[in-house]
This record gives structure tokens, sequence and C-alpha cells, in this order.
């Protein structure tokens, strides 16, 4: 047991340590070695030399990224220094990363709705002012919460962080932070889906106040064209490339018919459908989605949505497994797209080469995606001695 142990852990190192230099060298932290050689100019498909590893969570606590060895692997770079760290609570709360990995995995066993509830609320929070746990504050005297922010009145899975931060405090009191639950959980209802697993740094704190009218007007609606939905994730940092593979969470979940009823019935008031999608799917979308009296939206995010209080129904993208993010490139190359941001990736010639790619590599997208949620995760974080570590998560300490 104790050797299967070592050997695992060691399969583990060699896929962490391949995830962080190739995350390294994509932003220019190392130097050009020839570990990962540049594939040449005229071939998109030798994109495939750079193949990770994928493998499942583990039943034990993963350390990711080296740590005896961390100083001499990071030699190159240790004049820029890391706000945080691999396996932050190893000493003050050792089995943090483990009782997150457990309850996710029981709560993915029992509810269907984790995995989308957790990528969207990671997003959600990160996007705003950094990943700080901002998201999770309920409305007081003291918090504008950006839960009754418009872009995230449909959020869920707060209860979901609840229960993984009470297990957390049973065990630690006061020692793990908001935010890096929210982060580790995304994490790992990623690879639960079938997604690919990745190491992230911890060590993150949670914000002591919440943006609801930043939330407002820096989240990307879902009726974006691709001008703006680009100018947005470059206001946060994210290239074309990024900015394709992050919109692989689309691959599961439930998308509700108010958010592209639209594109069905009335598209850019035309009383007519979006001639961007395939015929066929909009029949098809008509059986969930009926056609009902609208209530109109500002402007800058028209959609014939109704906002009644009863469950809106929606369309399943069930793309878990080994479909997680490839079919849904597929659908986009074919016009399925259900949101109009979705099928707007191909308005441009630099993000359709990156559906088309990531449609035609699995493991190029499976690595692109690792690696930007990766970044996504370290945005604009909060380290001691700024912020607190929250007893509640939607209340501040």
């Amino acid at each position: 047991m104790a050797i299967c142990s070592r050997i695992w852990n060691f399969v583990i190192f060699l896929l962490s340590l391949y995830i962080y230099l190739e995350f390294a060298k994509q932003h220019k932290l190392v130097m050009k070695e020839k570990l990962f050689p540049e594939p040449p100019n005229n071939s998109r498909d030798n994109s495939s030399e750079f193949r990770p590893l994928t493998i499942p969570p583990p039943p034990f606590p993963i350390r990711p990224i080296f740590l005896s060895a961390k100083s001499q692997l990071l030699e190159e770079t240790d004049h820029l220094s890391h706000p945080l760290d691999y396996d932050f609570y190893r000493h003050s709360c050792p089995k943090a990363e483990r009782i997150v990995r457990t309850v996710v995995q029981h709560l993915h066993r029992v509810r269907p709705d984790v995995a989308p509830a957790l990528l969207r609320l990671i997003f959600h929070d990160c996007f705003v002012q950094g990943c700080d746990a901002s998201v999770l504050l309920d409305p007081s005297d003291e918090i504008d919460s950006e839960k009754e922010s418009l872009p995230n009145l449909t959020l869920r899975g707060f209860d979901l962080i609840d229960i993984i931060k009470s297990k957390l405090e049973e065990e630690c009191p006061g020692i793990v932070s908001c935010a890096d639950v929210l982060v580790l959980a995304a994490r790992d209802s990623v690879a639960l889906s079938g997604g690919p697993f990745y190491p992230v740094y911890t060590g993150r704190r949670d914000s002591v106040a919440a943006y609801s009218n930043l939330a407002r007007d820096v989240l990307p609606s879902p009726h974006d064209n691709i001008s703006l939905l680009l100018h947005t994730f470059a206001s946060r940092g994210f290239d074309e490339k990024e900015t394709v593979s992050l919109f692989a969470a689309h691959s599961i979940g439930v998308i509700r018919c108010k958010f592209f009823k639209d594109r069905l019935y009335d598209f850019n008031r035309s009383q007519e459908p979006d001639p961007s999608m395939d015929p066929e799917l909009v029949p098809l979308l008509r059986t969930k989605c009926h056609k009902r009296r609208s209530v109109s939206s500002p402007e800058s995010q028209p959609c014939s949505c109704d906002f009644s209080t009863e469950e809106e129904p929606g369309i399943l993208m069930n793309h878990e497994g080994s479909a997680f993010g490839i079919q849904y490139y597929h659908s986009i190359l074919q016009g399925r797209g259900i949101l109009y941001t979705d099928q707007q990736l191909m308005a441009a010639e630099a993000t359709g080469n990156w559906v088309r790619a990531y449609a035609a590599d699995a493991f190029l997208f499976r690595r692109d995606f690792a690696l930007t949620m990766m970044k996504l995760s370290d945005l604009r974080v909060l380290t001691a001695p700024t912020g607190q570590i929250r007893f509640s998560c939607s209340k501040v300490a």
C-alpha cells in the first residue's frame, strides 16, 4: 500500500511539474528549454506534442507541486514572487484539501448541479474584483451583496460552499478561507465531470466587502457580441485562446430559456430566429422554450425574457466525461451553440480558429483549459495581511 501511494504521488508530481512549467512558459517566466519544443508554424496539429497525462482525482490529499525541490525549480523566476503557495495548509490544516475533495465527491453523487454551479461561482467571483469570495456575501446594512446583481440572480451553489466550509471548521476552525474553498471545490468538480485535473495555489484571504455595481458592469452578458466579449475578457487579462477555452464551462449544466429565447422567436426584434443558429435546432429548442409575453430589458442586454419567479425551463448540457469541452466546440461548428455568445465565438477569425482546434484535439483543449483555470483561480487574490478568514462564507468575520 505504501509503495502504491509513493508511486501515485510521483505521478502527481510529474503531472503537476509539467503543467506548471507549461504555464510558466506561456507567461515568459522560464527560459526557453527543449523540454517543450515549439511546433512548426505550418502545422497546427503538431500541438499534439504537448499532451499531458490526465488522471482522475486520487482518494487522498494531493500535494501536486514540488515542495522540497521548489527553490531549485524556481531559480529562474525567484525574482517574481507569487503571493500564494502550493499546499498552503500543509501544517495548519493538513486535511483541508482532502476534506474539500471528499465533500465534493459526495455532493456530486447526489446532486447533478454541483459541477456547473461551482464553475459559475468561481467565474462570477474571480471576474469581478478577484478570487476573494466576495460573491458569497449575503446582503446587510454594510454589504451591497453581489448576489443581488442582475448577472448573479441565477447563481446556485452557495449552500454547497457552506457545507464544505462547515466540515473544514470542524477540523480546523478559522484556518481555511472561503476563497480557497471555492477554488478547490471548483477544481475538484471539473475533474469529477471528466475535465482535466489541475494544481492550484492556496493561501487566499476573504474580502470584507462586496461589489454589486461592479458585478453588474463587468460580468459578460449572454447577449454580448464577439467584440464586446473579447474586450470584457481582455480587461481581466485573458486573450482569445483563453477566452475560448473558458467557454467550455458551458459543456455542463442547464441553460435557462430566458437567456436564449430571443434567438428562437425574435432575434434583434426581427420576429425571426437567429440566422446563425442551425435551422434544425430551432424547432427542437422551441419544444422546450415556449413563446410568452416578454419583459423588456435594457438596450445593453436585449432579450425576450420572462423574469417570473417560477423555475424557468431550460436545456441540459450534459457533455461530461470524454465529451467535456470537445462536444461543446463541435456544436458551435455546427451552428448549434445555445447562447448567442457561444455562437459568436465563430464570428472572429482568431476565436473561430481556436474553436476548430479544440474540436479537433482533445489533448490541446484539456491542457489549455487547465492552464486558463489556473490563471483564473489566481486573479487579483488577497493575501495576508489584507482580507480575513471568514467563519461563515456568507458573512464577514
